[in-house]
């Protein structure tokens, strides 16, 4: 029998895109033979998943968890949402969760940890591209932690248990009786599904989409400024630019419950009221499809070409007959 290397490990994986283990034993079963190799793995259904990883996934499940004083969100992608209804997906989107939520949340050390059936993550997922038919990516997930206090999860439009379009964590670091804290929590979460908060603090936005604001508010105010001197200019697009950081950050966002008053003036009254401290330290919002560029889908070439016939370029549609 040949003796199979890492080398030979990584190049058929690469090839084929299935699991390592897969792939081991493949090349095992083979002597070897990297051909005979990735053909033992169509053979299998497992290679399939090579050509499904080039196609766009940005349907699938946002999947959220807490123990304790922890919690974790993640997102797993497919190419449509029919899968996101099936069971099989629905449970390792369910699985993999629990898993951040006990070990963290960099994907790709999340995808070398055992499920319960003992097979690593990252190698089932590519067996449920194969034997679901489509291409699927864990995108990314965020665990929250506090010391004293709660995390308190939120789904939008919930499909399963924990499972969803849009998943919220809030992490409040309190003394406060859970009571009062998961009220809390779930009221700020469902504000943040709904908001879009870009950062929990002013300060903490992005530098780049600041200047790109202000830049909008230069061009909106350019007859203002024109003939101003520079520090003249600059408190002009302040006022702009400032408006836009207060109600991009969660903590001066009017809460959507009554359009008015700032989530920092929701936590201070919900701490007078329990006569504890409570601190609202972190949250996470996973929007299914975020930031992922949808390819354009032409349903009548589709269509034309599963005939056989496919359509000719910068040929004229034909005129409806009455």
């Amino acid at each position: 029998m040949a003796d199979i290397t890492a080398s030979m490990v990584k190049d058929l994986r690469e090839k084929s895109g299935a699991g390592m283990m897969d792939c081991k034993k493949a090349l095992g079963e083979t002597s070897g033979d990297m051909d005979a190799a990735m053909d033992w793995l169509r053979t299998k259904g497992l290679a399939a998943a090579a050509k499904k990883s080039s196609r766009t996934a940005a349907e699938g499940l946002v999947g959220v968890a807490v123990s304790g004083t922890s919690g974790a969100a993640v997102e797993v992608n497919s190419e449509t949402d029919f899968v996101a209804k099936n069971a099989q997906f629905q449970d390792f989107v369910r699985e993999v969760t629990q898993i951040a939520l006990a070990t963290g949340d960099d994907v790709e050390a999340l995808k070398a940890e055992a499920m319960p059936s003992g097979t690593t993550v990252g190698e089932v997922l590519t067996n449920n591209i194969a034997t679901i038919g489509e291409n699927q990516s864990i995108r990314r997930a965020k665990r929250l932690s506090v010391g004293n206090g709660a995390v308190v999860s939120y789904v939008h439009n919930q499909q399963s248990a924990g499972l969803g379009k849009i998943g919220v964590l809030v992490a409040l670091e309190s003394e406060a009786p859970e009571e009062t804290l998961q009220t809390l929590g779930k009221q700020i979460a469902q504000h943040v599904a709904a908001a879009f908060p870009l950062a929990l603090t002013a300060d903490g936005i992005d530098p780049e989409v600041v200047e790109r604001e202000a830049a909008i508010a230069r061009e909106k105010n350019a007859d203002k400024i024109v003939g101003k001197s520079p520090e003249v200019a600059e408190k002009i697009i302040k006022g702009p630019v400032d408006k836009f950081r207060r109600e991009n950050a969660l903590l001066t966002q009017a809460i959507v419950h009554d359009g008015k008053t700032p989530v920092a003036d929701v936590v201070a009254k919900a701490a007078k009221e329990a006569g504890a401290p409570i601190t609202l330290v972190d949250y996470v919002r996973f929007q299914l499809g975020e930031g992922i560029e949808r390819e354009a889908s032409d349903f009548a070439a589709e269509v034309a070409a599963a005939s056989g016939v496919p359509q000719k370029k910068d040929e004229p549609t034909p005129e409806p007959t009455a």
